[in-house]
């Protein structure tokens, strides 16, 4: 079985899902777009993941908020509302009957080309979207084993290049660093920004545990993960001190503990980096209360949503 941070357990449900394609509810082997679509082409579009849990699309409006500030970073002009979104992504949850440990992907690209090219002036159409929900729950094997990172020598680049914080559809960068990653024998590529500090993980991001205090980069060469900004908070109103700052994978290898944050698997922990054991090897105390205290702000999240809607 492939080891990673997006191990998901097997459900057969997810074959007979129906995908929403522009409007469109199609079944999961019928849903299409066309070759010249500006995400195939150039991969020139946007998007964004959320997890449903309890019937409740948790931390829906900053993953919204990302997806807009995505688009207007690519001069990518949405022809729907923030409403007219959430309907359709609801659309898709209700058709398919889902409720809980679910997980929506919302691709929106910058539409059909005239011909093969780079040029958004060749667009003929307006933003194609794409939203796959599917029943997706996060593998506890994985959480409770753990996963091993390698070092890529791929680079996570300034922002006057591809700003790392822009989710978008041109991902082969992370893909180069997990495939070193892979034929190193480790299940996730840890990357250093261009100064050399410690700076992410190929799709998830990193934080380290030395001396009761936790670590992670300072944002300016990661994606700034929602579950990242939700553990920095979390830690701040539970007084664990909490750095954001520029580490090196010397300290990493002395690290007491280290795991990566993410939306689909919210925290997972960390045994070994470059063959080196981490710490004991082993899911860590500190890991432990913060993944508890994650899950904690989740329900909250769930019981505020149901009382506003029962209000």
């Amino acid at each position: 079985m492939i080891q990673g941070t997006h191990n998901a357990v097997a459900d057969t449900r997810n074959e007979e899902i129906k995908i929403f394609v522009n409007g469109e509810l199609l079944p999961r082997n019928d849903a299409k777009i066309s070759v010249f679509d500006s995400g195939y082409l150039v991969g020139d579009g946007v998007w964004e993941a959320l997890r449903l849990h309890d019937g409740v699309l948790v931390f829906m409006d900053l993953h919204l908020d990302r997806l807009w500030q995505a688009a207007a970073a690519i001069s990518m002009s949405l022809n729907f509302s923030r409403e007219e979104l959430i309907e359709n992504i609801w659309k898709t949850i209700n058709a398919n009957s889902m409720h809980d440990n679910v997980h929506v992907r919302v691709m929106v690209t910058r539409g059909i080309k005239k011909t093969p090219s780079q040029d958004p002036r060749l667009t003929i159409s307006g933003p194609n979207v794409v939203i796959i929900a599917e029943h997706k729950k996060a593998s506890p094997e994985t959480k409770e084993k753990g996963i091993t990172l390698f070092t890529s020598t791929i680079r996570r680049g300034p922002p006057d290049s591809l700003d790392p914080r822009l989710n978008c559809h041109s991902k082969l960068h992370e893909v180069q660093a997990l495939i070193q990653a892979i034929e190193a024998g480790a299940d996730e590529a840890l990357m250093l920004d261009i100064h050399g500090f410690v700076s992410t993980c190929n799709a998830t991001n990193f934080f380290m545990v030395k001396d009761g205090e936790v670590w992670t980069s300072t944002g300016q060469y990661c994606m700034n993960g929602i579950t990242r900004g939700m553990l920095i908070l979390i830690c701040e109103q539970n007084n664990i001190p909490c750095k954001q700052k520029n580490f090196s994978l010397y300290d990493v290898y002395g690290a007491d503990e280290a795991f990566v944050t993410g939306t689909f698997g919210g925290l997972t922990p960390v045994n070994k980096i470059d063959g080196r054991t981490i710490g004991a090897g082993k899911h860590g105390a500190c890991t432990r209360k913060l993944s508890a205290l994650y899950e904690g702000v989740i329900r909250a999240e769930i019981e505020k949503t149901n009382s506003n809607v029962e209000v």
